[in-house]
């Protein structure tokens, strides 16, 4: 899915349109700043039909009134614009959604073609090579190539199977090699692709509490310089000035933070359209706030840290065992073992080895971390991680790991890989070695994350000695080793009793607790339902490095806010020592030392001062849309560069803004 411009003639049409519709009270209401905007633009104009009854003169009333009016619509404009690009996106994702046949399989096993809006879940149906996915679903029973360009935007096929953690598939995507059968899991208008357009068109997005919180500040401050302003004309009568009802109001409006108040909502659409852009899909704006306030990541080694493929290479067999006997016992507890590892030993080692008839397999489980088979002819054998296997031989009545097996474990760990024992019984037969290769880039990311004070903890079923390495390699902070479901829950609950905010990637269902229990759970597209419906972001590209993408985009957001946020609060300030000077010099002689533009007269410069009040807020749409640049720095530092970029140039924008355009209406005359 490819992301439009930041702004074409279509989007500036629909934001033009939504603008128009955004002026009405209802929907002004929703933000205290700009309705007090609007309401003044209606005294204002009030006031100028009222002049212009009684015979008095009635332009200054009417020009503030526009100019007003103007300062809504722009405002509304800017959240017009953010809205229209996420209805481009929605557009573009609604033309990948069609209404498919899909194959249905009945309780006898037969087929029935029945359209897809008839598909509820936990209907089975089969797809087979060229066919276009029905529904959101889980693979059950095969496995295939899939074409999910249609919704990530990516043109490699992936491979979906079922019993791995790459089970899930998405509705709307074409199977392009051998025959899927799968389990439907939404129901019809709630799919992922629906979820999506519904999120960009932004029917479901609520402000979030830093949203509301900023909102709630904004809303004292406007009462704070509405008290201030009603309380004006008492304190210009006692030093024999006047003020009347036009200029209180415009004064007023030139005070209060119209800035950020007009560009709040679209910071937060704009902060969704850019996780969308990553093909993110956030189940609440609140999880991309989150992401910029992360003090801690975990992170699962395989397939995050790693490429996720690890590969038996070696078989090391123990004195007085044979190669042959090892090969036999290492490849029978592979058979019925899904996983990559499991099939890669097959591959190693499985020439010529079949299992008895009669052979009950005991396939791989996260929890006993060991799959094995019990023969018929009384052999039972097991394969697995070093302390889950040497646990088993102890409770077969063998004695505990001896020191050549312990040395050999050792070795393969120092090395980077991953060892398993494989047991018969009581006796350890030898050592299996694993190999996965770090992705590229990882260690300079995670540097990038700890720039941004962020910690990052690696998340694996190996044993102690290999997780150390793989750790040391990649960079992360830390590591948990042999981690078991509830491992990865406690450690996350741990962090949070002390304080901080964790988040967690994960993709399968052992890993939904954690996410569950998160503050931001990453689950992959690709992953189980389960993992799915625990976790609050959703990545459509299956990619579990995504999360420091995420991380930076809620970052960048929170960032945005902050720098328009000071950058308005800055204009405020400048604002109220550029105008009362010049407006009451007249009055006040002694004023106009403090009228350091030298405005032309009282009425050019509340003109031009309301004229960059409204026109500041178009200028800053594009930062608003875009975000500031993000850097990788601590919060004290993001913090001291927005108040030295942000505030400074807020301070100087109005007096420059405003003498250009005291200038020019003093060259048309209106002085």
């Amino acid at each position: 899915m490819s992301a439009p411009p930041l702004i074409t003639p279509e989007i500036l049409t629909q934001g033009l349109r939504a603008s128009v519709e955004g002026m009405h009270p209802r929907r002004l209401a929703k933000s205290p700043v700009m309705f007090t905007v609007g309401v003044g633009a209606a005294l204002c104009g009030i006031f100028a039909l009222r002049d212009a009854q009684t015979g008095q003169p009635w332009g200054d009333d009417a020009a503030i009134a526009l100019i007003l009016l103007l300062t809504v619509q722009l405002a509304t404009f800017a959240e017009g614009l953010a809205e229209a690009r996420g209805r481009a996106q929605a557009s573009a994702l609604r033309a990948t959604r069609s209404d498919t046949i899909a194959r249905r399989l009945t309780a006898s096993g037969e087929e029935e073609r029945v359209p897809s809006t008839a598909l509820r879940p936990g209907d089975r149906v089969a797809v087979s090579a060229g066919e276009v996915i029905p529904g959101d679903g889980e693979v059950v029973r095969g496995a295939a190539t899939v074409d999910e360009s249609a919704i990530t935007g990516e043109s490699a096929p992936v491979l979906r199977e079922a019993g791995t953690d790459r089970s899930g598939v998405t509705g709307g995507t074409r199977v392009l090699s051998d025959e899927l059968e799968l389990v439907i899991t939404a129901q019809p208008g709630d799919s992922f692709l629906d979820r999506m357009i519904k999120l960009v068109e932004g029917a479901e997005r609520q402000p979030t509490p830093n949203e509301v919180a900023l909102g709630t500040l904004l809303a004292a401050l406007t009462l704070v310089f509405l008290i201030v302003c009603a309380t004006l004309p008492s304190l210009a009568a006692a030093v024999g000035a006047s003020i009347d009802h036009s200029t209180l109001v415009a004064l007023f409006v030139c005070l209060v933070p119209t800035t950020i108040g007009g560009l709040l909502p679209a910071i937060g659409i704009a902060g969704m359209d850019r996780a969308l852009r990553a093909n993110v899909l956030a189940k609440s704006g609140r999880a991309i706030e989150i992401a910029g306030d992360i003090d801690l990541m975990l992170l699962d080694k395989t397939g995050t840290i790693t490429l996720g493929a690890r590969q038996a290479r070696q078989l090391i067999a123990l004195s007085g065992v044979s190669d042959a006997r090892l090969r036999e016992a290492a490849t029978l507890a592979s058979l019925e073992d899904p996983t990559p590892e499991g099939r890669s030993i097959v591959a190693l080692a499985g020439e010529g080895v079949a299992a008895a008839a009669g052979a009950t397999f005991v396939p791989f489980s996260a929890s006993t971390r060991m799959s094995g088979v019990d023969l018929p002819d009384g052999r039972v054998i097991r394969k697995g991680a070093v302390s889950a296997v040497g646990a088993w031989i102890v409770g077969q009545g063998g004695a505990p790991l001896g020191a050549e097996l312990t040395r050999l474990v050792e070795e393969i760990a120092r090395r980077g890989g991953t060892p398993l024992v494989v047991a018969e019984g009581p006796q350890p037969l030898g050592v299996i070695g694993l190999v996965d290769v770090l992705k590229p880039g990882m260690k300079e990311r995670f540097a990038r994350l700890r720039e941004m004070g962020i910690q990052t903890i690696m998340v694996t079923g190996d044993n102690p000695l290999t997780a150390a390495a793989i750790a040391t390699e990649a960079g992360v902070d830390g590591f948990i080793a042999e981690a078991t479901p509830e491992d990865k829950l406690q450690r996350v609950r741990d962090e949070q009793r002390a304080g901080k905010l964790v988040a967690m990637t994960g993709d399968g269902t052992n890993d939904a607790p954690a996410l569950a229990q998160a503050d931001l759970g990453l689950a992959m597209n690709a992953g189980t339902q389960a993992a799915k419906e625990a976790a609050n972001l959703i990545d459509l590209d299956s990619d579990p490095t995504k999360l420091a993408q995420v991380v930076e985009i809620g970052k960048q957001l929170l960032s945005t806010r902050g720098a328009l946020t000071t950058f308005s609060l800055a204009n405020d300030v400048a604002k109220y020592f550029v105008l009362l000077p010049a407006m009451f010099a007249v009055s006040l002689p002694g004023l106009k030392e403090l009228n350091v533009l030298d405005l032309s007269s009282p009425r050019t410069a509340l003109y031009a001062a309301l004229l960059f009040n409204a026109l500041i807020l178009p200028a800053l749409v594009p930062l608003a849309l875009r975000g500031v640049e993000l850097r990788a720095e601590r919060a004290e530092a993001r913090l001291t560069r927005s108040l030295m970029v942000y505030g400074v140039g807020g301070l100087i924008a109005p007096f420059v803004g405003i003498k250009l355009l005291d200038l020019g209406l003093s060259a048309l005359g209106l002085s």
